[in-house]
């Protein structure tokens, strides 16, 4: 067991050889770059092979018209947001200061992984490999998931584009390409499912919110059902769910705000305020 431990990269530890960290060094940026690139492509450009019906991402998200399509501009948001913290996070693998690159190093394995995944499912989403893509994002969620978990009291500056970011545009994502699925998504049983799943955001948000006063997942599932609010009404006024969406989002935000403003402002004593300028930065995920 101790010698698969130190071959395992997913196993948790204390601190990194400089050849461990070295390897993240590498495996985190490349990977990164290979998930940033091929994201703006399909942004941008349509695949040229294979026979399927193959889309910019945006054009197979307004091609079929779900319960779950989004708002191009606040996806690309979301993204954009999400990539640059997420350069921030690599950047601590640099550090001269050897607890932040151990930090940074702890997570690296579930981070290149996620970058993997993210490249597999947009190759085969905007290739409309919808169920292949859905199985990509499910096994990417257990991959977070699993993250989450074991690092939740990682500072903020790694669990946010590591950890939450990632985590909550998958978990929408899983309901977002599943909807791309079904038989006639537009038709009223769909229509109903949807009215109804959508509010799996609500309870997830409201769970880590709760239990881990995780402020940045509820700000994240907040944008990401914004998004679906607004491209619903855009499609349908006189529908109910962009009403459902923008109710869960006004909940998860207010939650959000209320977890967060005495997060910052240090008024919460569930959450450490006499700690060191290094435990600071976690205080919002930390309990007493």
């Amino acid at each position: 067991m101790a010698n698969w431990n130190a071959w395992n990269p997913f196993s948790h530890r204390e601190s990194h050889s400089s050849g461990s960290v070295l390897a993240y060094k590498l495996f985190t940026l490349i990977t990164w770059l290979l998930s940033v690139v091929v994201s703006i492509y399909y942004v941008v450009n349509a695949p040229k092979d294979g026979y399927t019906i193959r889309r910019r991402i945006w054009d197979q998200n307004d091609l079929y018209r779900t319960a779950f399509t989004m708002s191009p501009v606040l996806g690309d948001i979301y993204w954009v947001v999400l990539f640059i913290l997420q350069f921030g996070y690599i950047t601590h693998l640099f550090s001269r200061k050897q607890e932040v690159v151990n930090w940074a190093a702890s997570v690296g394995s579930h981070f290149i992984l996620n970058n993997l995944f993210h490249f597999a499912f947009v190759m085969l989403f905007v290739r409309s490999h919808f169920i292949w893509a859905e199985l990509i994002l499910i096994l990417n969620f257990i991959n977070l998931s699993t993250l989450y978990f074991r690092h939740n009291t990682s500072p903020r500056f790694i669990h946010t584009p590591v950890a939450s970011g990632p985590l909550a545009w998958t978990f929408v994502a899983i309901y977002w390409n599943g909807a791309f699925m079904v038989y006639h998504p537009h038709n009223l049983v769909a229509r109903i499912f949807g009215n109804i799943f959508i509010w799996a955001i609500l309870g997830y948000g409201l769970f880590f919110i709760v239990a881990f006063k995780d402020y940045t997942m509820g700000f994240a599932l907040s944008v990401l059902t914004a998004a679906i609010g607004v491209a619903q009404f855009e499609r349908q006024v006189v529908a109910l769910q962009w009403i459902f969406a923008f109710v869960i989002m006004a909940i998860l935000f207010i939650a959000t705000v209320g977890i967060a403003v005495p997060a910052w402002t240090g008024r919460d004593h569930l959450w450490r305020r006499s700690s060191p300028a290094g435990d600071a930065e976690r205080a919002p995920l930390l309990n007493e």
